[in-house]
């Protein structure tokens, strides 16, 4: 098992649609292990494959501490492939998200505060989870990442601005952080 840097926001593979999953290989079981490895050392809540420059419609999710914080229901790590929201609640609320991609911004988001999402576990078993709280908005994030959509992308232009500073500190590769990152203009290098 291996920690990988981190793709930073404005890597293109972030942008793209990522592809199904056809198949159970052990490339793809090792690549789970990779993404739990990668988003623990970075003291994340999920990681989705995109991040690690992976175009595969997987992610990874384990919100036990954000739900212990609040009392809830405790789910072990989440291995989600294939991932598809069939129902989001009318209810929406605010929370604050941030994103192991765009390291030190973090915004308030607006999303539904209950979903129902169908998956194939790592086993490629069919699971359906019925979820509200931290662990709805922690899918919720991660789903956007596999269809090219980043949480900047659900803030008002004039919200966006007001983090441009802190976006080019990563643009520049200049943000201090202690896991792995690949900044864009470093790849290109």
């Amino acid at each position: 098992m291996s920690v990988l840097p981190i793709v930073t926001y404005d890597d293109e593979v972030l942008r793209k649609e990522a592809k199904p999953v056809e198949e159970n290989t052990p490339e793809i079981q090792q690549l789970i292990d990779n993404m739990f490895d990668t988003m623990y050392n970075s003291d994340g809540v999920g990681l989705a494959a995109p991040q690690i420059g992976e175009l595969h419609r997987i992610f990874v999710a384990d919100a036990g501490p954000l739900t212990e914080e609040e009392g809830g229901r405790k789910y072990g790590p989440l291995a989600l492939i294939n991932p598809k929201i069939t129902f989001e609640s009318e209810e929406k609320v605010d929370m604050e998200e941030g994103c192991l991609s765009i390291p030190g911004v973090n915004a308030s988001v607006t999303r539904p505060e209950k979903i129902v999402v169908n998956y194939l576990d790592r086993d490629f078993n069919k699971q359906e989870l019925e979820v509200d709280g931290w662990l709805a908005r922690v899918i919720q994030h991660e789903a956007d990442h596999l269809d090219g959509i980043l949480f900047l992308d659900h803030l008002s232009m004039f919200k966006r601005k007001l983090l441009s500073s802190k976006l080019k500190k990563i643009d520049e590769g200049s943000v201090e952080i202690d896991y792995p990152i690949v900044p864009k203009k470093q790849k290109a290098k």
